[in-house]
């Protein structure tokens, strides 16, 4: 039979999966009877865990928000679940302040696991790979990220600081409509009430933020990450392109999504299955061009080049590469032993 120490232990490890739990149940769980449970629950208050009595048919035991974490009873998988989570929220760069908390609340854990289950997390790790590198990325505050997500919810105006890609320091009035992750870093969408119009921010270029008064009411339509990813796709960059390609929307955005590209049907008959093959104009804008030529050739689709004509060049260039190393299925190169490639 485990000892009251236990049971005290696993009445808190009940309390903290949420909800309010009745004297008649907790007394089932815990194999006592209801007196007990009560003499449990004060040990806990007397040890700053903050357990709050509800009152009422349905009332009982919940625990209520204290001034400091209670100790956290987690199971295997429930730890397990939480490092994983660290893990992965730092090499996808969602972490928030400054690098560190996410380490020291890893090590945290870490410490008061039990050691076979610390041993099989570390089995786990060395033997996790992942497909790609971790990013450095420029956290944003933690207060800036509450502060605003607070805002989206009570749809309160909020005053930030920000500085653009070019350094540029303003201030703005924002109704931010939500909080987007993408590719690594953290992203508010809402209208710069300065000039009426829809922006997106990145959190991390944020320096002060301020809830302001009054309230505003979030349009209707796409939803935060839809607006970020038409945001990304109509930036102003330094080159415009405008393409014409046949085939579907499906098959275009399997290579230019829709953070990159906006296609539009450029043709289409009348009644036409919206997924039959036609010609669908693309726009996109670039800060650089010698990337589209190969996503182009793996469309493997036809596509005309509107504008710009230096998109054409570096096109045929790709392709004249192409054609001569096909040309020549035996010509391989090694390295010489002073660095030079020598062919044979």
């Amino acid at each position: 039979m485990p000892r009251p120490t236990g049971r005290v232990l696993t009445l808190l490890e009940l309390l903290q999966s949420g909800g309010t739990r009745t004297v008649a149940e907790l007394a089932d769980r815990l194999g006592v009877e209801g007196r007990t449970v009560r003499r449990y629950v004060n040990q806990l208050i007397d040890l700053d865990v903050p357990v709050e009595s509800v009152r009422g048919r349905y009332g009982g035991y919940r625990l209520a928000s204290g001034y400091r974490l209670p100790p956290l009873m987690l199971s295997d998988d429930e730890a397990l679940a939480v490092l994983l989570g660290l893990v992965a929220g730092r090499r996808a760069g969602l972490t928030t302040a400054e690098r560190t908390a996410n380490e020291t609340a890893s090590a945290k854990i870490r410490r008061v696991l039990p050691k076979h289950i610390a041993r099989r997390l570390d089995t786990l790790l060395e033997a996790l790979a992942f497909t790609d590198q971790p990013g450095e990325f420029d956290t944003p505050d933690a207060e800036v990220l509450l502060t605003i997500a607070d805002a989206v919810r009570r749809r309160r105006p909020v005053s930030i600081r920000y500085a653009d890609r070019d350094g540029r320091r303003s201030e703005r009035t924002l109704h931010a409509y939500g909080i987007v992750a993408h590719s690594g870093r953290w992203y508010v969408t809402g209208k710069d009430a300065r000039i009426g119009e829809d922006r997106t921010f990145r959190l991390d270029r944020i320096a002060d933020v301020r809830t302001l008064p009054g309230s505003f009411e979030t349009p209707t339509g796409p939803g935060p990450a839809q607006r970020v990813l038409s945001g990304f796709a109509t930036a102003e960059y330094r080159h415009e392109v405008t393409l014409r390609i046949h085939g579907t929307v499906e098959q275009i955005r399997a290579h230019l999504p829709i953070s990159v590209a906006n296609p539009e049907e450029h043709e289409s008959a009348a009644g036409e299955d919206r997924a039959t093959e036609r010609w669908l104009r693309v726009e996109l804008r670039a800060e650089r061009l010698d990337w589209l030529p190969p996503v182009l050739a793996s469309l493997n689709r036809p596509f005309v080049i509107e504008r710009p004509d230096e998109l054409r060049d570096l096109i045929i260039a790709l392709a004249d590469r192409l054609t001569s190393y096909a040309a020549e299925p035996g010509r391989e190169e090694s390295t010489s032993g002073d660095g030079t490639a020598k062919a044979r």
